[in-house]
């Protein structure tokens, strides 16, 4: 699996920091061993240039050299290496050993790299096959019309930096872990007001801002403007601050709205009352009433009924969104549904009526009367919007928290589109906005408000053929 690189600032802050580091110390690393390198390369240099070829023309031209004059090895360091060319052919090599000479066979190719040294007095880097070594050589030449090459091994040269390399590389290593570390707790400490305005902002993220009243939290104290994370923190807090004026003008406006439609509900109730009482009247006079006014007195009777329910629903939806604390008393959910499936059966015996109970009563704790209307307000829905011969069963089920009841039909379903909004109020599928049905479009706001008041939730799902509103109650002590 591939390594990714660090994804969070501190991570690429601390990778890039021990990266340049590590940059820094191959440089400095290449650079000492070079320099190392070339100045032991230069003090062998200064060495052969000193021993003036004295071991190379000590030796000589004949492969037995007479016994009075053999190769001169006093003071010549171990292992240096001596070659004397007569027409670019080496007649004589050798190398001290023990303080004495031991004659080198060399290969043909031995042969042709110390022919190829340039007669120039400065050293030459070449790698000998007969002593399996590298040298550091010069050729000067003799005076016998021949070449002089005197040589010393490059293996001290090497082991020196090899082993300054070594401890580079350990010192280096430890430096970059000690950095790593050192570093990542440096961000860390540095990061924190940015991680403050993180944790921030992920706060004012979570908070319900849709409806209702907001709890904004505090500006953040980290904004001083010389600063990077200062000024986010600095622009955040004027953001916050925007938010919240906007959500204090909002709530007051929900306020005004919410004060407005209660107000005007409960004042338009008694002329509604009156309205529908006066034609009720006019409806017993004893005396002939011509037909058309018999049904305009019944139509105003029809249309008072529904303005009067209209003005409790919004009387109650008002209630609700102003908190009104609903009743907290044992409640059986069971006979509760059996009750309105009665009502719902009488009111539409054309639909097939299911019910799906446990054996057992379930209880919950509530407001008896508007979990009555909840599922009233279900089940006229089902009916309503359904054809007759609609099969629509009642469900209710009980979880470890939860209680709940579901409303599903096999109808023609509800629009895709509409299916979002079908909670939110006088939201109808009929855009006409007909009167056939008698629908006010707050039935389904008034289950929401009230299961929500109850602290449970009310979702719907549906296609062509099958629609389930689900009621979920959650189970508490009362």
């Amino acid at each position: 699996m591939r390594r990714l690189p660090p994804r969070t600032l501190r991570g690429q802050l601390t990778a890039g920091l021990v990266i340049l580091l590590a940059l820094a110390c191959f440089a400095v690393g290449i650079t000492t061993a070079l320099a190392l390198r070339d100045f032991l390369i230069g003090r062998l240099d200064e060495q052969l240039t000193a021993s003036g070829g004295r071991f190379a023309a000590s030796l000589e031209h004949e492969a037995e050299p007479d016994t009075d004059n053999r190769p001169d090895t006093r003071g010549q360091a171990e292992s240096t290496f001596g070659a004397r060319l007569l027409n670019n052919v080496v007649t004589q090599a050798a190398v001290v050993d023990d303080a004495t000479d031991r004659p080198l066979q060399l290969t043909p190719g031995d042969r042709r790299t110390l022919a190829e040294i340039p007669v120039d007095g400065n050293g030459h880097s070449i790698r000998l096959s007969a002593s399996k070594g590298r040298y550091r050589v010069m050729a000067v030449p003799g005076d016998d019309q021949d070449i002089l090459i005197t040589g010393m091994p490059l293996h001290p040269v090497e082991e020196t930096v090899h082993r300054i390399e070594a401890v580079e590389a350990v010192l280096f290593g430890a430096a970059l872990v000690a950095t790593g570390i050192a570093g990542a707790m440096w961000v860390r400490i540095s990061l924190r007001p940015l991680r403050r305005v993180t944790a921030r902002a992920a706060e004012v993220a979570g908070l319900p801002l849709a409806s209702g009243e907001v709890a904004m939290p505090g500006p953040l104290p980290d904004t001083d403007p010389r600063t990077e994370v200062g000024q986010v923190g600095n622009a955040l807090n004027h953001m916050l601050g925007h938010v919240e004026d906007a959500l204090v003008r909002r709530q007051a406006s929900e306020e005004r709205l919410r004060h407005f439609a209660a107000d005007a509900s409960h004042e338009l109730r008694t002329p509604v009352a009156n309205i529908r009482g006066h034609a009720e009247l006019a409806l017993r006079h004893h005396g002939p009433v011509p037909a058309g006014v018999r049904h305009a007195l019944e139509r105003i009777g029809v249309e008072s009924q529904r303005m009067t329910r209209l003005v409790d629903d919004l009387l109650l939806l008002a209630r609700l969104d102003a908190g009104r604390p609903l009743e907290h008393q044992r409640v059986d959910l069971t006979l509760l549904i059996l009750n309105a499936t009665d009502d719902a059966r009488a009111a539409g015996p054309g639909h097939h009526w299911f019910l799906d109970l446990p054996e057992e009563p379930v209880t919950v704790v509530g407001d008896a009367h508007r979990l009555q209307q909840a599922i009233g307000n279900l089940l006229a829905n089902a009916r309503t919007h359904t054809p007759p011969g609609t099969d629509v069963t009642v469900s209710l089920t009980t979880g470890r928290t939860d209680v709940r009841v579901d409303v599903s039909d096999n109808g023609p379903g509800i629009p895709e589109a509409l299916q979002p909004e079908v909670f939110v109020r006088f939201v109808r599928a009929d855009h006409a906005r007909s009167r056939s049905t008698g629908s006010t479009g707050l039935g389904l706001a008034i289950v929401h408000a009230v299961i929500t008041a109850h602290g449970g939730t009310a979702t719907v799902t549906s296609r062509p053929g099958r629609t389930v509103f689900r009621l979920t109650l959650p189970v508490r002590a009362e």
